[in-house]
């Protein structure tokens, strides 16, 4: 049995407020006609063209999808960019896209959240607080419930997640005890989670100046690649919505992959 988008969209809504998204994201329902009805969603983190034909050739009514699509306002929806011409193959399709970004991250049951209760953290926290004084924020730290090597860390969470190319700035063989988590391209997040008293912070990928500036406070900077980072989280959301939605067929993107890759 279908279900209506609109109904779809508010329990998003509800899982990850949009409230929480960062003032220069685009969330909430991107593409699509909220009085429509859906019977088969496919979560993925980017909708990319092989993304966007694997929802199309499975016939999917909704992609909900991490990354925005579009992400900046369009002045032509044209064929002539890979934006245009992958909205005007789901809108021939009539598939909708909805994501959540920044809001997923910093939602209670979101990525950072997720993140730190698979290490069960202690006394978890926001990095960065919101300046209207609501209790939720962005990023999360806490205290692991035993001391361990920034190396081991970081190695733990890549063979959680699947990856292979994990790197450190600053001294990795240090031990740590209070961990912070920033998804994504998280490497501004370098000076907050050292004011929170972070000895590692564990991101996707950040800049060269990222990792000098979390060397410089004796901080370790893990990254596990921007992927590698969120990708988990839509394969969890998509068990979340077929438990919700028990009528709808729910899958997480099985032609999505990584797109950096080591050279053989």
């Amino acid at each position: 049995m279908s279900i209506p988008l609109d109904r779809i969209c508010q329990h998003l809504a509800e899982l990850a407020p949009l409230a929480l998204a960062e003032s220069w994201d685009n969330v909430g329902l991107l593409v699509g006609d909220r009085s429509r009805s859906v019977q088969r969603v496919m979560t993925c983190l980017t909708v990319t063209p092989d993304a966007a034909a694997e929802a199309v050739d499975q016939k999917a009514d909704l992609i909900v999808a991490h990354h925005p699509i579009p992400f900046r306002p369009l002045k032509r929806l044209t064929s002539d960019s890979m934006t245009g011409s992958v909205l005007l193959s789901l809108l021939s399709s009539g598939v909708a896209v909805y994501s959540a970004h920044t809001a997923f991250d910093s939602a209670p049951g979101g990525i950072n959240q997720q993140w730190a209760e698979s290490l069960s953290l202690g006394d978890i926290q926001a990095i960065q607080s919101p300046d209207d004084g609501q209790p939720l924020g962005s990023g999360r730290y806490g205290k692991l419930p035993k001391s361990m090597s920034a190396s081991e860390l970081i190695q733990k969470c890549g063979n959680t997640v699947g990856a292979t190319r994990l790197r450190a700035a600053g001294d990795a063989s240090q031990m740590i005890q209070t961990v912070g988590f920033a998804c994504g391209s998280g490497g501004s997040f370098v000076s907050a989670a050292h004011r929170a008293g972070c000895d590692l912070l564990i991101t996707g990928e950040a800049t060269f100046h990222d990792c000098l500036a979390a060397e410089s406070l004796g901080m370790v900077l893990g990254m596990l690649g921007h992927y590698h980072s969120e990708r988990f989280a839509m394969e969890n959301l998509a068990s979340d919505l077929q438990a919700k939605f028990e009528t709808l067929t729910v899958w997480a993107s099985q032609n999505e992959t990584d797109p950096v890759r080591d050279l053989r």
